[in-house]
């Protein structure tokens, strides 16, 4: 692993020592103190604000959720994560939204109460990780991402309320942060964790949780050094799990999550240091912080490959402060602006920011730009076109059937425009169980190959595996057309296949449209083949060769060679992330020719006036 930042434990030491106590100036970009006042009365923060008090006053109403043992243990007897895990972030809602308010309107006692009853209920949990991290893990020792998250969203409200808690209050959280954070992680006589070494979003929020709550409560330099460099060298595997092009492989949702807390850990590392350590200041980092522009077709709806979901809002505050900071990130429509409620962990991390780093003054435009991207490592092709009629998008993938919360999808596309459901559509994550991410995980439509548009090979389905993989042929992207062209015969390992070409041509002249062409050439014998689009939109077939997708606002019309295909159309059910029970359909276009070693099928979405 290539180490992008490394410092020596004493270099540490000399930097952050006669560092002064944490205090809100550490959250400006002006480095003045936190003016809440002034937001208060600013018209560019009503909305935000708005929307905190909104969810504050309703929680004034509710009382405190009780996590008992019997519910705790759900997760172990059936494996259902959602009971447990809503009571949690109902508490760390009420955390989130009372400490926000008490520094807003530092004169409402109701706020005041309320943001210390529920602290003093954090602190009294068994364990602040979650039941489906345990895992026969011991709770004195273990450290998940919402343990994590805690400690660091308690040291940052320490930080900003400054002196108005109790004093015995604040002693108590920060003893609880050293007991349940800082000990263990110091502790040698155990292995590291294993988010240690991980390449994905949990060493950045872990790491980057623990880190900054060291800069924020930890008096000894000594002891800070340690945690900062243990911290920093966990920074350089996650983004080890990044290639050069910045693409996170789980999505934007993850890329908000995993390099927000990687950057709000640079941002206090940088000012703890007098800017001596500053990990933002790589190309690769660099490219990193530019994926969010890039991984958008039509306003808050990105390339939702793997466990990422169709609409992902734009946390505000990490988006204006990389625009801020690094040269080439783009300023987010206000428009897909996150709500204060749009988490659904609550995590305090991101509501702060989303409150102070936002800069109401800044340019924005009222969707993204048009623009075409290949991002290399990722084989993402993604491309956005603005007309008179709307907003359209398109996006296609290679990779391998072992990604990060991997989906079955090597070779898989996705087409939308504007509001309308997704004409050719990715399903995004399923309902998190633990099943979900066991030896069934392809069972489930949302993850498995039958639930993506890819074909079907002799009644066999793409396969799992890292060696099932793309190896992309051509990339063109050109100001009328850009062109894509994947080989997948390995992911259809012992079908016979010699070679499987896909070719993407999407037209960007006038209202676009999507050629998929698709050749399968056999070694031995021919073999049915079934074309699969999977679509959101109720598929109406008009006449052989025809079939309309009809959206709110447009309409495709899949075109197909008449006479060599025949269609079959079912409705499915699946379980969304949230739960909730969603409809899709999936249309199989069924060959009709077995015999032939070398077959041709191609596929037309064109959009009509």
């Amino acid at each position: 692993m290539r180490m992008i930042y490394e410092w020596k434990q004493d270099v540490l030491e000399e930097w952050l020592k006669g560092q002064p106590a944490a205090a809100s100036s550490l959250y400006t970009y002006s480095g003045n103190r936190l003016n809440w006042r002034g937001m208060t009365e600013s018209p560019s923060y009503a909305e935000i604000i708005g929307e905190i008090s909104r969810e504050g006053n309703r929680l004034l109403g509710c009382p405190i959720p009780a996590l008992s043992q019997e519910i705790y243990d759900l997760f172990e007897t059936n494996g259902n994560r959602l009971v447990y895990e809503g009571l949690y972030f109902e508490r760390r809602s009420r955390l989130t939204s009372f400490a926000l308010l008490h520094c807003l309107y530092p004169d409402v006692s109701e706020y005041r109460q309320s943001l210390m009853e529920t602290i003093e209920a954090i602190l009294e949990e068994m364990t602040w990780c979650l039941p489906a991290h345990m895992r026969g893990q011991s709770v004195d020792r273990h450290i998940d991402l919402f343990a994590s998250e805690t400690g660091f969203a308690l040291a940052e409200i320490l930080t900003i309320t400054e002196s108005s808690l109790p004093l015995a209050l604040r002693e108590a959280i920060t003893a609880q942060i050293e007991r349940r954070l800082f000990i263990p992680y110091l502790d040698d006589q155990y292995p590291p964790y294993h988010w240690e070494t991980a390449d994905h979003n949990w060493a950045a929020v872990c790491a980057g949780s623990i880190g900054s709550a060291a800069l924020l409560l930890e008096l000894d330099s000594d002891r800070k050094a340690a945690v900062i460099q243990r911290a920093v060298g966990t920074m350089n595997h996650y983004l080890s799990g990044f290639g050069e092009d910045g693409a996170c492989a789980e999505g934007p949702g993850y890329w908000n999550y995993g390099f927000g807390y990687y950057v709000y850990f640079a941002d206090l590392l940088k000012r703890a240091t007098g800017g001596k350590a500053d990990m933002l200041n790589s190309e690769h980092v660099r490219n990193i912080a530019r994926f969010q522009q890039k991984a958008y077709l039509v306003q808050n709806r990105p390339a939702n490959f793997s466990d990422a979901a169709p609409h992902v809002s734009v946390n505000i505050g990490l988006s204006d402060y990389l625009a801020s900071h690094i040269e080439g990130v783009t300023i987010a429509p206000i428009s897909i602006r996150a709500g204060f409620t749009d988490d659904h962990c609550s995590r305090f991390a991101h509501a702060l920011r989303n409150l102070v780093w936002y800069r109401p003054d800044a340019p924005r435009q009222a969707d993204w730009a048009g623009g075409s991207w290949y991002l290399a490592d990722a084989q993402w092709l993604i491309s956005r076109v603005s007309h008179t009629a709307g907003s359209f998008g398109f996006a296609a993938k290679g990779g391998h059937n072992n990604e990060p919360h991997n989906h079955i999808d090597v070779g898989h596309y996705i087409l939308i425009a504007d509001d309308d459901p997704a004409f050719a559509a990715d399903l995004g994550s399923g309902e998190y169980t633990a099943q979900y991410f066991g030896e069934v995980r392809y069972n489930y439509d949302c993850t498995g190959a039958q639930g993506h548009s890819l074909p079907i090979v002799k009644g066999q389905l793409q396969t799992a595996g890292a060696e099932s993989a793309a190896f992309v042929t051509c990339v063109e992207q050109g100001e009328t057309e850009d062109r894509f062209e994947l080989e997948l015969a390995a992911c259809y390992p012992g079908s016979g296949l010699s070679s499987y070409e896909r070719q993407f041509i999407w037209r960007k002249t006038g209202l676009p449209e999507l050629d998929v062409t698709d050749t399968f050439r056999f070694s031995l014998e021919g073999g049915a083949i079934t074309e699969v689009i999977v679509s959101k939109c109720v598929p109406n077939v008009l006449a052989e060769g025809q079939i309309m997708l009809k959206g709110i606002r447009h309409s495709v019309l899949l075109s197909y060679e008449p006479g060599t295909l025949d269609v079959s159309i079912a409705e499915r059910l699946y379980s969304n992330h949230s739960g909730q029970e969603e409809s899709y359909y999936r249309i199989s276009l069924i060959s009709k020719d077995e015999a032939s070693l070398d077959h041709t099928f191609k596929l037309n979405f064109k959009f009509q006036e």
